[in-house]
């Protein structure tokens, strides 16, 4: 699950902050952000994070928040699968509301481009630099067959021997959850993601745009250091762990995630 929980931080900062927002169930009076295109039958990680929740409140009731909560099983997965370690900041509070809308437009998606892409992280205060390191972390995890179906027969800055294994795996039609590793080394923290852009092998549409003849190739050249990854990954992510928290009397730590108090 190391990647979904990673992933799972990620969802959350980006909308609305490192709130916790996207725990909340839908209602009868309220759409979350669940069900949001990039989120629904997606993400998942929920219910670890219920059953971290559930031994925190046993032995520490009403002090850890499920924002906190998410931050660190993103780090301590990060950690578990071989990559670096970092110091989160904690104190982060619950929102006690999300934004279906927002999760639909803040969330970049895997088919964007790279100014598109450069554009949707300086929203959240993220430099270039710190959006190719952060993408980076594809390094672990699987994508469905819908989120790259379209690179793999359209493009042409992709290998074609790549492309062409990833097409056994995923059909032009049907087969939409079928699913690819992200990178060569899927369940390692390793460089291999930016390897692998090198050779055009990136999954993604969004991941080969960070190695396609533009400004950001510099950028993925120094990351063939696996040294110099660990370092500027482990930074930015704190840094992206600090979007727009709620702190002091702002929001609530809430009991169970999947609702407000």
């Amino acid at each position: 699950m190391g990647a979904s929980l990673l992933r799972l931080h990620f969802h959350d900062c980006f909308v609305l902050g490192c709130d916790a927002s996207i725990l909340l169930d839908d209602t009868a009076t309220f759409t979350g952000e669940k069900t949001a295109g990039p989120n629904n039958n997606s993400v998942r990680g929920y219910e670890v994070i219920d059953t971290i929740k559930s031994q925190v409140e046993s032995l520490c009731p009403g002090v850890v928040s499920c924002a906190d909560i998410v931050a660190v099983a993103a780090r301590d997965s990060v950690v578990a699968l071989g990559g670096p370690t970092w110091t989160v900041l904690l104190g982060r509070r619950d929102s006690t509301t999300a934004s279906f809308s927002a999760a639909g437009t803040d969330l970049p998606g895997p088919n964007l481009n790279l100014s598109q892409l450069i554009s949707a992280f300086s929203k959240k205060g993220l430099t270039t630099k710190e959006m190719v390191v952060l993408s980076g972390t594809h390094t672990i995890g699987k994508a469905r067959c819908t989120s790259f179906r379209n690179h793999i027969y359209n493009d042409t800055d992709i290998d074609p021997a790549f492309a062409a294994s990833k097409q056994k795996i995923c059909p032009k039609s049907g087969g939409d959850d079928n699913l690819s590793p992200l990178d060569a080394t899927t369940t390692i923290f390793d460089n291999a993601y930016f390897r692998g852009l090198k050779e055009k092998k990136g999954l993604l549409h969004s991941d080969q745009e960070l190695y396609n003849g533009g400004s950001t190739d510099s950028i993925v050249e120094t990351y063939i250091n696996t040294a110099t990854f660990f370092r500027d990954v482990a930074n930015a992510m704190v840094k992206m762990g600090n979007i727009s928290p709620l702190t002091g009397t702002k929001g609530q730590i809430r009991t169970n995630c999947r609702k407000v108090n």
